[in-house]
């Protein structure tokens, strides 16, 4: 009669065990998005690395501005490693995934390098700062909102697809104008995209956590955020960046 009456009874370890799994999801999600974030932050810097050193070497200008079919290896391969990475994850092992966005990053340095020819140093370097400082922001505001922001990404991918169309347009009618309304709106797009991608991100360890698809999960979000700050970055630097 009296066990009827226990204060340990089955309510007590019901919630111990609630609380256990509470905790081991926020040091999972912490570890999670931890991971993500240095994969990416390292992605940045290896791009940055890469770019200045080949922007150094006494075959950078040539290549890039010169004759040839070179450049176009260089402008293109990024977008290689993108595709590969996105439609072929499923069948990739963790490992080649790290090595592609390794090798993506590295790649990407090299087709970067043309702005230390057009642009001035301390203005690339402010932007990139300027860039940081606004990424952080938005990443953390979209990680900690609880405003449901699932409902921008189709708008925000249309906007890409659209920056995209307007830029290989703009190849063609060469406008200022149409250059700064590009630039523009590629800021505000990349800028929504990173707190969108940032939840998006958060969301998904639920899905994937304790299966052997949350390192392949690292890679890819890691990939998105390194996407959203460069473009970020680049289309800023057609405002704060001073030309040489």
């Amino acid at each position: 009669m009296a066990n009827g009456f226990d204060p340990r009874g089955t309510a007590a370890p019901r919630a111990t065990t609630l609380g256990r799994d509470s905790v081991a999801i926020d040091a999972g999600l912490r570890s999670y998005m931890l991971s993500v974030y240095n994969y990416m932050a390292s992605g940045v810097l290896l791009t940055g690395i890469v770019s200045l050193l080949f922007a150094r070497s006494s075959a950078a200008e040539a290549i890039l501005f010169g004759p040839g079919l070179f450049k176009y290896v260089i402008m293109l391969s990024p977008l290689a490693f993108v595709m590969v990475l996105s439609f072929g994850i499923n069948r990739l092992s963790t490992g080649m995934a790290q090595l592609l966005f390794w090798l993506f990053a590295a790649v990407m340095g090299l087709s970067m390098a043309s702005i230390f020819f057009v642009y001035t140093g301390p203005s690339i370097a402010v932007t990139f700062f300027a860039t940081a400082a606004a990424f952080v922001s938005l990443s953390l505001w979209g990680y900690t909102t609880k405003k449901d922001l699932s409902g921008f990404g189709t708008f925000l991918i249309m906007g890409v697809v659209g920056l995209i169309v307007a830029s290989l347009l703009n190849l063609w009618f060469q406008s200022p104008a149409m250059t700064l309304a590009i630039s523009a709106i590629g800021v505000l797009i990349f800028a929504g995209l990173t707190a969108y991608d940032t939840q998006r991100i958060k969301s998904l360890y639920f899905q994937v956590a304790g299966s052997d698809m949350i390192g392949k999960t690292v890679i890819m979000g890691a990939l998105s955020l390194y996407l959203d700050f460069v473009n970020m970055f680049t289309f800023l630097l057609q405002f704060l960046g001073n030309r040489n």
